[in-house]
């Protein structure tokens, strides 16, 4: 337990060293007798990307003053602050990769002591070590470092860099490969241990309060059927198929990430915020649930996780303890043995409650354990 502490530790420390936070950029007098090509090398953006920011069509001239692009010098000034304050803080990558190990390390081995048997199952995978490394997501990788990178944006630019939003797409598909690597490892470990909204969501979920109204849980095909539908209106409006022109994100406009840097540029993101955290109390993750596209994604990639929760079937009674326990319909399905079952977000609810230990957290590669 100290030794993986100890490496935890040093992962971050060592991405602390090779990468400092940057500070949020000076202020530059800009004016709107200036065009976009002139200001958007300056702020380190796509003419594309700046047009968007001012509300522009992304096909708009770029030689043309922004005055006589009908931006007035408020406007001007509210993107200016937008994209200046933006902070690099490339170290949260070590920050994930510390929470994702620290996770399986525990789900595979220190969770279940040496030696001890099924009666004294009670003592399994305690939920404290979970608690701690949510905290820590929530305090470090979230409102200490910001609200970028996350799993969430990390889709969502690699889509809004295919319409020239961003000037690197390679970049951001290697951002977005970095996460999915992180949750085919573990299980969806990213967004169940690392995430730092998301942790938000299960601390709140975990508080012993309302607990009858908790054991209800939504069917897996009425949430997904959302969170789906959103995907495929994102990239409908985003690539102008919907709507009067391209680079339309509507994840925008709900992204409660900006809960971390304290920036709610709109009502929208505000009010979801708030509905997300106040329905954490009876439903478990709802914004992972019923919005985020990266949630979407690794759901399908679950399909391909090294490690999860296994079921050895020919010792599994289907008795419902881990039905009863799992927060979602993943373990109904599991033991169903659906082939494509519910979101499955590694937090260990379901590992000791098997009276004839049929469950464990495993490798895919175990002989004699079927998921």
């Amino acid at each position: 337990m100290f030794a993986t502490a100890a490496l935890m530790l040093a992962i971050v420390a060592l991405g602390f060293l090779m990468h400092p936070v940057s500070k949020p950029k000076k202020a530059i007098d800009f004016s709107i007798d200036m065009s976009i090509r002139q200001l958007a090398p300056k702020l380190g953006v796509t003419g594309k990307a700046l047009a968007r920011e001012l509300k522009l069509s992304l096909d708009v001239s770029k030689i043309k003053p922004l005055r006589k692009l009908g931006v007035t010098h408020e406007e001007l000034q509210h993107v200016l602050h937008h994209i200046l304050s933006h902070v690099d803080a490339t170290v949260k990558y070590y920050v994930y990769v510390a929470l994702v190990v620290g996770g399986l390390v525990f789900l595979t081995m220190l969770g279940r002591p040496d030696g001890c048997n099924t009666k004294q199952r009670h003592i399994w995978y305690p939920r404290s070590p979970y608690i701690v490394c949510l905290l820590f997501s929530v305090i470090v990788a979230g409102f200490i470092l910001g609200k970028s990178p996350n799993p969430m944006e990390g889709i969502v630019k690699v889509f809004k860099s295919i319409v020239g939003l961003y000037p690197d797409p390679k970049a951001k598909l290697i951002a977005f490969g970095f996460f999915i690597i992180l949750a085919v490892v573990g299980n969806k470990m990213i967004c169940g241990w690392a995430c730092p909204f998301g942790a938000f969501q299960e601390l709140i979920y975990s508080l012993p309060i309302l607990r009858r109204i908790k054991q209800k849980k939504l069917p897996f095909i009425f949430t997904n059927t959302i969170r789906a539908g959103l995907f495929i209106a994102m990239l409908l409006f985003l690539f102008g198929v919907i709507g009067d022109r391209k680079g339309t994100v509507i994840y925008h406009y709900v992204n409660p990430f900006n809960l971390f840097n304290l920036d709610f540029e709109s009502f929208s993101i505000l009010l979801t915020v708030i509905i997300a955290l106040l329905g954490s109390f009876i439903i478990y993750r709802p914004f992972c649930q019923f919005v985020c596209p990266f949630g979407f994604v690794s759901w399908i990639a679950e399909r391909f996780s090294i490690f999860r929760v296994q079921i050895d079937h020919d010792q599994c009674t289907q008795c419902g303890a881990c039905i009863k326990a799992c927060p979602l319909e993943a373990s109904k399905g599991r033991v169903a043995r659906k082939k494509i079952p519910a979101d499955c977000f590694s937090c260990a609810r379901c590992l000791n409650v098997c009276p004839v230990d049929a469950i464990q957290y495993t490798s895919v590669f175990k002989i004699g354990i079927i998921g």
